[in-house]
């Protein structure tokens, strides 16, 4: 297991991830989300986000045990979306807020030594989740999706590279996102990609993270 990792350890892993997997069950072909997991986990991927707003907490409580055990086997990542307190009673790497989740100085006052990101959409969202103590931002939706509702239009690259300036921690970038946008996302200084149906919805889940992770990979070593 991992969960003694400090903060800095995590983040170094963060980091190092490149692709970050965010699952859906509804938006996995028919497939569990675990099944899905062990398919990335076996393509390599060492980031993974478990959001799956349709479940109980209870129903949610047992994935995370379960995903948590697949993680630490492969020495990779797992953040819960939303719920600090699932992330703590399954001893998880972090936890994913959103604009209407716990407040992020609160969270980062409970769990000091997790990983905790922020959904954000805006310049001010952005500056005021570094400032309550933000690990990482997210930074989304860019581009059209259907994966997840908000009130704010897709940011396309001008918003990314709007939020990007003003941005002193690690982000990460969502929403929409297709191979042939890589390129220009790590042009503009992305580094960690997330993903849902690029990976989760596709034939061959394993050979589409593993893609992924290969674009990803060699559009980095160029910038």
């Amino acid at each position: 297991m991992q969960t003694s990792l400090t903060h800095t350890e995590r983040m170094q892993r963060f980091t190092d991830a490149g692709l970050y997997l965010v699952t859906s069950q509804t938006l996995s072909a028919g497939r569990s989300t675990l099944e899905i997991i062990r398919m990335v986990l076996d393509a390599g991927v060492k980031l993974i986000q478990l959001r799956e707003k349709e479940m109980s907490i209870r129903e949610l409580t047992q994935l995370a045990e379960s995903a948590r055990e697949l993680t630490a086997e492969h020495a990779a990542l797992l953040l819960i979306n939303d719920r600090i307190d699932v992330a703590l009673a399954v001893e998880a790497d972090g936890v994913h807020l959103g604009q209407d989740d716990l407040p992020l100085a609160r969270a980062r006052r409970i769990a000091p030594e997790l990983i905790i990101g922020a959904s954000t959409h805006s310049i001010a969202e952005a500056r005021r989740a570094q400032a309550d103590g933000a690990s990482y931002i997210n930074i989304g939706p860019l581009f059209p999706t259907n994966t997840k509702e908000v009130a704010t239009p897709p940011l396309g690259f001008e918003g990314l590279r709007s939020i990007a300036e003003v941005t002193q921690v690690p982000f990460t970038v969502m929403g929409g996102i297709k191979p042939e946008h890589i390129p220009e996302l790590t042009a503009n200084g992305a580094r960690t990609i997330a993903v849902v149906t690029a990976v989760t919805a596709a034939p061959d889940p394993t050979a589409a993270a593993v893609d992924l992770l290969g674009i990803i990979r060699r559009q980095v070593i160029l910038q």
